[in-house]
């Protein structure tokens, strides 16, 4: 099937628009918003369609998934398989980055509903010779479809079943399923029905779905204590960073920091000397957004850092903070590109009654929201530029929808290998459109989700549903904006079973450190989930060596999330029941490879146990067997049988189990662990 119209459209100039038309097809998944938005995947992964499609009367009908690259031109067909109900389904596999378009065909099958009635007929013992010329004629009407030599096979079937020879042989030869199979590769499509709404995938970076970040200030990089930070010192923690684990190291704002309003430590809204300031707060006389701080480094340094992290398996990822300071030169060369009050000042960023004076909003409702649309663009493009392919972006739904949709869809066209990370804790709808609109991964609630009843809850929404289709969640126990409650208060118990719940509901997550390998806890103020001493403000030096450090517990679980295939996606991800609130138990599985079953203490202060109940048919095994499950943080072996079994955890030495389920003992020598 060739098509060259509209670039995301099958060409419907080939079907009939009459009446004729007599499938219906409806209840398409996935499909989001009617094919407003498209779909997310990655490279390599396959695309299940399913659709209701039925017709009137007894006729059976056929149906195919058309699909093909936005660059090609032609397109490729899958059937699409009956389930039940006229449901049915059909999938194809994407295979290169950028975006993917697809539809669905369907036709009343005048063959196969001959063919069908012809053997019920047969079963009868009724008299088919006319049906014979019946599908005599059918079989014609392919042969005038068919290329050159299948046409010749095709004629000579016709004319068997008009020949002068028995009914039996005649029907034989009709029943022939290699000529049913030929007859079906040239369909009667001329009153097929087409559901085209533009559905579209957008096809990313395997990163995309699994990673593992860990971010960092450069400033606080530096070994010595008294010394700020560089990119250099970042270059030397990348063994570290390797060592734990992490693929994506996340940078906060590297550019020149304004001096204007400059906040000081601990939020305050008067600066000491020698403050470093908010990175966030970017601007001044040394450059703006497409400058790196003269204190961190050189464009080379970021280049070699980039480089050298690749040598690790790490992609550096870089802030997009679309704010400026009163010192940017934006401020002096573009003053049309801000809010500005009746009293002459610039409008400042505030969200009452904080206020945030070092930092001037963009005014996208400026007449000059083109050029500085374009601006905002090409600071990202000036990043691609230096290496840079992720982004983590800093507060989106504070910028207009319609931008960020402009915004990612020109930078995919160049670069489709690009990702962008929305950080944006606002309401449920408002996360949910800008993941709609492009963005990769988003940050979500997880900091705020604690009790098994809300993480049972909210993952199911994340996964279980259509949101599974375009929002990829990135988890993050801590952030330099979010020290919850729960870290203050749960001790080494509650910074471990969060990573465990991180690392393992969701494939990609992050931690703010070291603060959290080093399980910084004290808050600001009583009630507030600031840090006390917030890098926000001023250079800390950390002492990443510390004996209690949870690195090696970090290392543990990364490793374990590299080495099984079932934690590096969300699909599969199925609650498990256990008779104890304060105990989550959940498991994924991954085709064709041992399961995973992780067991979580909620509770950091007492052991708590109960009888988990395990879906023995989800991970193949027999009911009447014994069965091994390995727990990869403790290298324990246990020997469970049947559906129901004791789990024990004490906070005080891991507060989690993350266990490979074998579907089998294989030999007598693996009972040896059990003697």
């Amino acid at each position: 099937m060739t098509a060259r119209a509209q670039p995301n459209h099958v060409d419907t100039q080939m079907l009939d628009s009459t009446g004729r038309q007599r499938v219906v097809i409806e209840g398409v998944r996935p499909e989001i918003d009617c094919g407003r938005f498209p779909i997310k995947r990655v490279v390599g992964e396959p695309v299940e369609v399913e659709a209701d499609i039925f017709t009137d009367g007894h006729d059976l009908i056929s149906a195919v998934l058309l699909y093909r690259h936005a660059e090609d031109e032609d397109w490729a067909e899958v059937p699409l398989v009956p389930l039940v109900n006229d449901r049915w389904r059909g999938e194809f596999v994407v295979t290169r980055l950028g975006r993917y378009h697809y539809a669905i065909r369907a036709w009343v099958d005048h063959f196969k509903t001959w063919h069908h009635g012809l053997q019920r007929k047969l079963e009868a013992s009724q008299d088919v010779s006319i049906d014979l010329l019946i599908g005599a004629d059918l079989i014609d009407a392919a042969a005038d479809r068919a290329q050159q030599e299948d046409q010749s096979r095709l004629r000579a079937a016709a004319a068997a079943l008009r020949a002068d020879i028995q009914p039996a042989e005649r029907a034989q030869i009709a029943l022939d399923p290699e000529l049913a199979a030929l007859v079906a590769r040239y369909p009667d499509t001329r009153f097929a029905t087409l559901y085209d709404k533009g559905l579209t995938v957008v096809v990313e970076p395997e990163r995309a779905r699994f990673s593992t970040w860990y971010e960092m200030f450069p400033r606080s990089a530096s070994p010595d204590p008294g010394r700020p930070g560089t990119l250099r010192d970042v270059e030397a923690r990348l063994p570290y960073i390797a060592e734990m684990g992490f693929d994506v190291l996340y940078l906060p704002p590297i550019h020149p920091i304004g001096r204007t309003k400059r906040k000081g430590r601990n939020n305050s809204v008067v600066a000491e000397p020698g403050d470093p300031g908010s990175p966030w707060a970017i601007g001044a006389e040394e450059g703006g957004h497409k400058d790196v701080h003269p204190e961190l480094g050189t464009l080379d340094d970021l280049r070699r850092l980039v480089q050298r992290a690749r040598d690790f398996g790490i992609d550096v990822a870089l802030d997009l903070a679309y704010q400026a300071s009163p010192d940017h030169p934006y401020v002096r060369e573009h003053p049309e590109w801000f809010r500005w009050r009746p009293d002459g000042t610039i409008q400042y960023a505030e969200n009452p009654p904080k206020k945030y004076e070092d930092i001037y909003p963009f005014d996208f409702e400026s007449e000059a929201w083109r050029e500085l649309w374009e601006e905002l663009a090409s600071i990202a493009r000036f990043w691609i530029e230096q290496g840079i392919r992720i982004f983590r972006v800093d507060n989106p739904h504070t910028k207009p929808f319609a931008f960020w949709e402009w915004f990612i869809d020109s930078i995919k066209r160049d670069y489709p290998e690009v990702i962008f990370l929305s950080e944006a804790f606002t309401r449920p709808k408002v996360m949910y459109r800008l993941a709609k609109l492009g963005f990769s991964q988003s940050y979500t609630y997880f900091a705020w989700r604690t009790t098994k009843h809300e993480l049972i809850d909210y993952f199911t929404e994340l996964t279980q549903t259509d949101v599974h289709d375009y929002f990829r969640p990135n988890l993050w126990p801590n952030t330099p904006d979010i020290l919850t409650e729960q870290l203050q208060h749960g001790g080494r118990p509650t910074f471990m079973s969060r990573l465990v719940l991180a690392a393992t509901l969701g494939a990609s997550y992050g931690i703010y450190g070291p603060p959290f390998e080093l399980m910084e806890h004290v808050a600001v103020a009583p009630g507030k989930e600031e840090y006390l001493n917030s890098e926000k403000y001023e250079i800390r030096h950390w002492d990443i060596d510390r004996a209690d450090s949870l690195r090696p517990f970090i290392a543990r679980v990364n490793r374990i999330r590299r080495e099984h295939r079932a934690l590096q996606s969300n699909r599969s991800l199925q609650f498990h029941r256990i008779d104890n609130d304060q105990i989550l138990a959940y498991s994924k599985v991954a085709p064709g490879e041992d399961s995973i079953v992780v067991v979580v203490n909620l509770d950091p202060h007492y052991t708590q146990s109960g009888w988990l109940e395990l879906p023995l048919e989800r991970f193949g095994l027999d009911p009447d067997q014994p069965y091994q499950v390995h727990d990869l943080l403790t290298d324990a072996y246990y020997l469970w049988q049947g559906a129901w079994n004791y789990v024990e955890l004490n906070p005080s030495r891991v507060p989690a189990h993350i266990l490979r389920v074998k579907r089998r003992l294989r030999t007598e020598r693996d009972f040896e662990y059990f003697m």
